[in-house]
């Protein structure tokens, strides 16, 4: 408990930047309950690129729009069964990348999983946030700014391709 006084704290929900999937900004809950963390990702993929495998998949980067579309290719790590918020183990893809929150960047491990039916395109699972920040569950973009993320400001979106 002593190294949580240096920690920053962050709400239960927050805007995270995934640099090396050119996805600028996505609305994430803080989900310490979630071991992984999981990412909406749909059309997915897995291919090789000279003999190891990778994994292509289109985000839609905020809720409640199918619009906006970023196609994104990793390596695929690993294929892991997960147990999923309504009790079903599904085997999911997972990925490496690396996630931005504030002014902390880090590799993270994230599952791959259609999240339509879900209120956040993203979760951010405790092994992404142990030892990194403290959750203030009553809070909210304790690390990011609502202001410089509103869902009409899209022009700097990078590699958002229509779908």
């Amino acid at each position: 408990m002593k190294q949580s006084q240096h920690l920053p704290i962050i709400g239960w929900r927050e805007w995270l930047t995934l640099p090396e999937l050119g996805i600028i900004q996505v609305k994430a809950k803080i989900d310490t309950g979630a071991r992984s963390s999981a990412l909406h990702a749909f059309n997915i993929k897995t291919f090789d690129h000279d003999g190891i495998k990778w994994v292509r998949f289109k985000v839609h980067p905020y809720q409640r729009d199918t619009h906006q579309t970023v196609i994104a290719e990793a390596k695929l790590l690993d294929q892991r069964k997960v147990r999923s918020s309504n009790g079903q183990t599904q085997l999911r893809p997972v990925i490496k990348t690396t996630v931005k929150l504030g002014s902390k960047q880090w590799p993270i491990e994230l599952t791959l999983t259609n999240r339509d039916a879900m209120g956040f395109r993203m979760l951010l699972g405790r092994q992404a946030v142990q030892r990194r920040f403290l959750v203030d569950s009553g809070h909210s973009f304790l690390q990011s700014s609502t202001t410089s993320h509103q869902t009409n400001d899209r022009s700097n979106q990078g590699s958002i391709t229509p779908p």
